[in-house]
């Protein structure tokens, strides 16, 4: 098994129970539903599948619901339609068939909302408009800076104009009853602005009592200036290049995944890399040399997940790309020497402060004596999370008695889950978990191994012992 996740979306191409069981033993951690283009019917199907090659295939691949947010488009347009540089277009909020004269925005407050000489951008960036006058009620004229094709449905990004929407639409919340009624592990929370985003989404999830954890989604600049504090509010970070690489200078993009990949692990927090990782193989068996150093990348910057849009929802080869990605995640991690984390805890006063220094020194002894494998028993995960934060050399084997927590840690760098409900002496889980690791061929006779848990261990709580022993 990997270390480095792969999360997979799935779409015409693999909405396929038999295709999505090679992808699993290809290995798929992930399975991504994208709310922006799946239906409920077809998200439950796909959610079903999940679990039933989960008991079959003994694998514990986790979901994510990735939730559409205020994605703004322009309405249909005429065939054959070219924008010019220097002409002057009117953008609606009325419904119209568009064309190099006028076109039809999804976004009623966009007049509002808009100043002039903010830029608007169609299509991923291919044509940019620059706003010249608002009449503040439905119409703003716009000069063209880059001209090209103008097609339908096409998305509109702002990256200088602070838009009115919310972060959860109408569709949004629609979404998210299903996804937490279905029982979707993670949700992929949109555009996110602000930390008060993920405030309100914890919110409604608390409110229906969900298992349910936060991927929020950093592709908009306002992001960029509070993450700090959306890294150590959310569960896990995505760095979506696509609509980042619009709303701030593409160049931007190498240097913020950089950053906010190195903040993510000192905060424990999961972050995935998304958006065309392997977007060569969207028509071809063989990867570009590009796709295959931008996978390898993020290896060497010790990303918890990378993840497949359209070449496993549309591509030609789903199955393909995720065996081609694995074994570049695999050669990767095989030739890399990279040595653990070392992001010491410091806050004394945290109530999880020896539960983290505990986590930190298994991780640090495993390192010195070269041990095979750092053990533990969660309830919760967050021992998971935080082992995993510092990325020992150690495979990471996690027991726990809750089947959901096992699927959620999928997403986790190095993580290996175990169902595992006994949880009686001290001594005597960590001889049975032992026995099973071996058995799994995750270690062998001679192995050293660091296990840590709380005691008393029956009362499941703050962990507080470290044990380090040999594999009999």
């Amino acid at each position: 098994m990997n270390n480095t996740k792969i999360i997979g979306t799935i779409g015409p191409s693999s909405y396929n129970k038999s295709i999505l069981r090679k992808m699993f033993a290809e290995g798929l951690n992930v399975v991504r539903i994208n709310f922006s283009h799946s239906d409920h019917k077809k998200a439950l199907q796909i959610y079903k599948w999940v679990q039933e090659l989960n008991e079959e295939e003994n694998r514990n691949v986790a979901t994510l619901g990735d939730l559409q947010g205020p994605k703004l488009r322009i309405g249909d347009v005429k065939e054959n339609q070219t924008l010019t540089k220097g002409k002057t277009i009117t953008i609606t909020t009325e419904e119209c068939l568009g064309d190099t004269s006028k076109i039809h925005i999804t976004y009623p407050n966009f007049p509002k909302d808009v100043e002039v000489g903010d830029k608007i951008m169609l299509d991923d960036g291919k044509l940019i408009l620059k706003a010249e006058n608002s009449n503040k009620k439905n119409e703003v004229q716009a000069v063209v800076i880059q001209g090209g094709e103008l097609k339908s449905k096409k998305g509109v990004n702002l990256p200088n104009t602070k838009i009115s929407l919310p972060c959860l639409t109408g569709k949004d919340l629609i979404d998210l009853e299903f996804a937490l009624e279905t029982g979707i592990e993670w949700i992929g929370l949109s555009f996110v602005r602000s930390v008060n985003d993920i405030k309100k989404l914890q919110k409604i999830i608390s409110e229906k009592k969900s298992p349910a954890k936060i991927v929020a989604k950093i592709e908009k600049p306002e992001a960029i200036q509070q993450i700090d504090a959306i890294i150590k509010k959310s569960d896990a970070i995505m760095v979506a290049r696509g609509d980042l690489g619009v709303e701030v200078p593409m160049e931007r993009v190498p240097n913020l995944q950089k950053m906010i990949t190195r903040k993510c692990i000192k905060y424990s927090t999961p972050v995935i890399i998304a958006t065309q990782m392997m977007e060569s193989m969207m028509k071809s068996l063989i990867p570009s040399r590009a796709d295959v150093n931008d996978v390898a990348n993020a290896v060497h910057d010790r990303v918890d997940g990378v993840m497949l849009s359209g070449e496993t929802s549309v591509g030609m080869y789903p199955i393909e790309v995720i065996r081609a990605m694995s074994k570049v995640l695999r050669s990767q991690e095989n030739y890399a020497n990279l040595e653990m984390e070392e992001f010491l805890p410091v806050e004394k006063n945290d109530g999880r402060y020896i539960s983290d220094i505990v986590c930190y020194n298994a991780c640090k002894i495993a390192e010195q004596v070269d041990a095979k494998a750092v053990m533990t028993m969660t309830h919760s995960g967050y021992n998971a999370f935080k082992i995993s934060s510092f990325r020992p050399p150690s495979k990471i084997c996690i027991f726990t008695h809750n089947r959901k927590i096992l699927n959620t840690l999928s997403l986790l760098w190095g993580v290996r889950g175990y169902y595992y409900n006994k949880f009686e002496s001290t001594d005597d889980t960590i001889t049975d978990i032992k026995k099973i690791i071996k058995e799994n061929n995750v270690v062998q006779s001679g192995d050293m191994v660091v296990n840590i848990a709380s005691m008393p261990i029956t009362n499941k709580g703050m962990t507080n012992m470290l044990k380090l022993s040999m594999i009999e």
